[in-house]
């Protein structure tokens, strides 16, 4: 990764969410009389689209908390308007000559909202609960270049060798298993951002109430009726406030794509997402904007349960998808489809993008899938093929997609599949659990590198979901990470996924973009390609 996401630009728009469940008149707040025009505050109205999963950093890994959480908190690191890491909560960064170790002077200004100073040890606190067993942090991963970390989050090692210290109260050092390029790109991740150890010890609970709440961040956490909306006011502890423009955010958590866009008509939003069948009227509105993001839209099998023990089967079914057709005439938003697992938007040591290189795995073919699973099905003795069932989260884009996919599956292969709609607060546990047999599901980059993508299907990695498990795939992730040559691991990851493309534990559909309304006078909002929203420069006249 010598020049990563050279695609992305600065945004102006911002992200949203569309999935759990919300009234239609969710995001008034009868102290802003349900208006985008706050009067003399500058208020940014926004839509968060369902529920934080949590303010807990170490368990809210999802594009629908880090967009709150970047901003009520920050890490020692923070992505700059061209996406790249800069100095934020440490003042300045020391790294050895070995690349190991780094050491991060933490700004004596830096303070939490109770005016607390911020210390090196609300680092070693925060980070060690991440990598606690107990916490079940789905993000813990993501710290495994940190000497020790692995072994603690796993249970074969000790917290004390989880080499992070504190060296005073405001010296932080950690020290890498091998030189990580990506390093304090990763550290923006929300995961990694600091708790207040005095609060969070004395209230597990501290994450969950607005009341209870203390950050670091550009905004506090004014408010929040869980379910309907939260609210942020400046923080004026924040040691940068005097850069941030804005005296309060509105997120409303509204699942509805139409009702957001009536709301955002109407003078309740600053922002909106674009309803699939709106994509069209409004292609040409001074107020659209559109770029790339780095992720990707795809469902998952459950490997151990039929007919997906089958490799054929699942093959037959990932063949049976029309990519195209979907992004065309199902969500109509000018996505890319995705003919593998990495996205667009990643440029190799030979100035190549990784999926032009990778090209295209798994591609709409009638033909090869009908003869897929007639070998699946000779292959396991099946005169008829089990049942399948689609689950997906509620949500209207979801929905007709996984209807699509059903269409598909029955002109492609004659196979007839039932749908089941699970609310959003339960469908991510069950699937975790593994109580799904085919179901929807997200990736959007935690940082800005294909690995992030793929390292997903090792053996046993949280974001698995599968329970599918590959030695040879799990060894050239390891040996891709371990790899100081630049073109030697660019191939490596490349094999990594053909082989998840030819395995076929999942099957892509299409590449994320984002498209946004955004109201005149709107400016400053960073939309990072990783998932993380940025509101310390935005600013409403």
């Amino acid at each position: 990764m010598k020049k990563w996401l050279v695609l992305f630009l600065m945004a102006v728009f911002v992200f949203v969410l569309a999935a759990c469940t919300a009234s239609e008149d969710a995001g008034t707040d009868s102290s802003e009389e349900g208006s985008a025009d706050s009067g003399g505050e500058k208020t940014l109205f926004m839509n968060n689209g369902e529920e934080p999963t949590s303010f807990d950093p170490s368990i809210g890994f999802n594009a629908v908390s880090w967009g709150a959480l970047n901003n009520l908190m920050e890490g020692l690191t923070r992505l700059d308007e061209s996406s790249q890491p800069v100095e934020a909560t440490a003042e300045s960064i020391d790294v050895s000559e070995d690349g190991l170790t780094y050491t991060f002077n933490i700004r004596e200004e830096a303070n939490w909202s109770n005016g607390e100073p911020v210390t090196a040890g609300d680092f070693v606190f925060a980070w060690q609960h991440m990598l606690d067993p107990e916490t079940a942090s789905p993000a813990a991963f993501l710290a495994y270049f940190i000497e020790g970390a692995e072994a603690y989050n796993n249970g074969e090692g000790a917290v004390e060798d989880v080499a992070i210290s504190a060296e005073d109260d405001k010296t932080f050092v950690v020290k890498l298993t091998e030189p990580t390029e990506a390093f304090l790109n990763i550290i923006t991740n929300p995961s990694f951002f600091p708790i207040h150890e005095a609060t969070a010890t004395e209230n597990p609970d501290w994450h969950t109430e607005a009341d209870s709440f203390v950050g670091n961040g550009p905004f506090n956490l004014a408010s929040w009726s869980h379910d309907e909306d939260f609210v942020f006011e400046k923080n004026e502890e924040y040691w940068d406030a005097e850069n941030v423009n804005l005296d309060k955010v509105h997120w409303a958590m509204v699942n509805d794509p139409n009702t957001e866009y009536q709301m955002y008509e109407a003078g309740e939003l600053d922002v909106s997402s674009v309803p699939a069948e709106m994509s069209e009227q409004l292609q040409d509105s001074p107020e659209l904007g559109t770029m790339d993001q780095a992720g990707t839209y795809f469902y998952r099998y459950n490997v151990e349960e039929e007919p997906f023990t089958n490799k054929k089967v699942r093959q037959a079914f990932a063949y049976a998808v029309n990519q195209d057709d979907i992004v065309q005439y199902v969500t109509k938003n000018g996505e890319k489809p995705a003919y593998g697992f990495v996205s667009y938007g990643f440029e190799g040591p030979n100035g190549q993008e990784f999926r032009d290189e990778a090209g295209e795995l798994v591609k709409f073919d009638a033909d090869k899938a009908k003869q897929l699973l007639e070998e699946g099905m000779e292959e396991e003795g099946w005169d008829e093929l089990p049942p399948v069932t689609i689950s997906y989260s509620t949500s209207e884009s979801h929905q007709n997609i996984a209807e699509t996919l059903q269409d598909q599956f029955k002109t492609a292969l004659d196979v007839d599949v039932e749908l089941q709609n699970v609310e959003a607060s339960v469908f991510l546990t069950e699937q975790k659990e593994f109580k799904y047999q085919l179901s929807r599901s997200s990736f959007i980059h935690d940082y800005a590198d294909p690995v992030n993508a793929l390292e997903s299907f090792i053996t046993d990695s949280s974001m698995n979901r599968t329970q599918w498990s590959n030695e040879e795939f799990d060894q050239l992730i390891a040996e891709a990470k371990a790899e100081t040559d630049s073109a030697a691991r660019w191939e490596t990851l490349i094999e990594a996924e053909k082989i998840l493309m030819d395995e076929m534990p999942i099957f892509p559909i299409h590449f994320y973009n984002q498209v946004q309304l955004q109201k005149e006078g709107i400016e400053g909002i960073l939309r990072h390609p990783v998932g993380y929203i940025d509101l310390k420069t935005a600013d409403k006249n």
